[in-house]
């Protein structure tokens, strides 16, 4: 399925390949070592390269010949931020789905959905006070309470937002990202981050199924959507 989504992409990941320059890697060499770093739970490239020089599976995957020479850390990462700025992973994903659809594996009517915390490149030593916070009794916490969160930020990723998901966990500078599942083979119909609040993951599930779901004058008469999920 991976061959025929990359297939699929060829027009897209094209235009990625470097002309002037260093040897870059492949897109399609890129996304497959992402794809093992997410199903090996592998924490970074430089623990990815390891498993790379020994392991002749994951050079077969990825599309390495047994004496050819594992990529430079720092060259994989510049090749990573290439494919996070052309949104590479959501045209991958789109194209995997396209598969599925055609084999008929996607299911219309039962979703699951939940979130996970991601947590940011910065650390919270680089959180600083903002320059217009909101005022007091304008807050989103309870009774207008304005919450830290919205009180500072971090130098180096102003997007981050302090978060913890537990109440005995450390707020963090984080995003939230969310999955929504089809039910029949459990496989991810959509996958998007979003700023870390709240309400973000029922918010998010919504979008979500409006994107996913046909509209209800489309749909078979007397269908159901069902969407599973937890307290969060």
């Amino acid at each position: 399925m991976t061959d025929r989504a990359l297939e699929r992409m060829s027009g897209e990941l094209s235009p990625l390949y470097a002309a002037t320059g260093r040897p870059s890697i492949a897109p399609e060499r890129r996304l497959r070592a992402l794809l093992l770093m997410v199903l090996y739970s592998v924490r970074s490239e430089r623990q990815l390269r390891e498993p790379l020089d020994y392991n002749l599976l994951f050079r077969w995957f990825v599309g390495l010949e047994m004496d050819d020479e594992v990529w430079d850390v720092t060259v994989f990462t510049k090749n990573r931020e290439r494919l996070i700025a052309g949104a590479v992973s959501q045209q991958l994903l789109a194209a995997v789905l396209a598969e599925a659809r055609e084999k008929q594996w996607l299911s219309a009517e039962h979703f699951p959905v939940d979130g996970t915390l991601i947590q940011a490149w910065a650390a919270s030593r680089s959180l600083q006070e903002k320059s217009d916070p909101p005022a007091p009794g304008a807050g989103s916490g309870q009774g207008g309470e304005v919450l830290l969160r919205a009180k500072v930020e971090s130098k180096t990723d102003p997007a981050a937002r302090l978060y913890k998901k537990a109440t005995a966990d450390k707020s963090v500078p984080s995003y939230l990202g969310h999955a929504l599942m089809e039910n029949r083979h459990g496989l991810v119909v959509a996958a998007p981050a979003s700023p870390s609040a709240t309400a973000a993951e029922r918010e998010v599930a919504l979008v979500l199924l409006d994107q996913v779901v046909e509209p209800k004058h489309r749909r078979p008469p007397g269908q159901a959507i069902t969407l599973g999920a937890d307290t969060q």
